[in-house]
């Protein structure tokens, strides 16, 4: 795919997710995402068959840290990052897609997403452990650890739907991680 294609693509992406975010999983059709995009049915379908597919490319976009671990960058800035965006994602409750994803898993994609659960798991667990390795994160069972971040935060994002929360709850689980990896606040 070239350049225009994957920009295209990137494009379809970013508008179909606040769609989804916006009116759930079931409520978004082809039509929404052509009208929010400006393409054609055809551009649309040419990229993609139908918005299962579009939410599925969408759920499975993963924050890389691989290709940071991999040229030693800090396991502290790495984590500093991924806190950074977490706190924007739990504090945007605009662009939450928790009714999405339960909409999308009552039509039996179970083993989809934990597939996705088991890749988030790795990717935490190898930043830890490397964190662990280079003596920048205390040693922890990485496990235990990464279970806390992800549900804490999943729990903050499907909360985030149907209470607001001030910047001090986001800045929390921030605070609660750091403490965790790094003995500090």
């Amino acid at each position: 795919m070239g350049n225009k294609g994957t920009k295209t693509k990137e494009k379809i992406l970013k508008q179909a997710y606040r769609l989804f975010a916006e009116k759930g999983f079931k409520a978004v059709t082809m039509t929404d995402i052509c009208e929010k995009t400006g393409l054609s049915r055809g551009g649309l379908y040419r990229y993609y068959s139908g918005t299962e597919q579009i939410f599925s490319d969408i759920l499975s976009e993963e924050y890389v840290i691989a290709d940071r671990i991999e040229r030693k960058e800090s396991a502290s800035v790495i984590l500093e990052d991924m806190l950074d965006a977490i706190k924007s994602e739990i504090m945007d409750k605009e662009l939450s897609l928790s009714l999405a994803i339960y909409e999308y898993a009552s039509l039996g994609n179970g083993d989809f997403f934990t597939e996705i659960n088991n890749r988030a798991k790795k990717r935490w667990i190898s930043l830890l452990d490397y964190g662990i390795e280079t003596n920048e994160f205390k040693a922890a069972d990485t496990e235990q650890i990464t279970d806390l971040i992800l549900y804490y935060y999943q729990g903050l994002r499907m909360w985030s739907r149907v209470i607001s929360f001030d910047e001090q709850v986001a800045e929390n689980y921030v605070k609660t991680v750091k403490q965790l990896l790094l003995g500090s606040c």
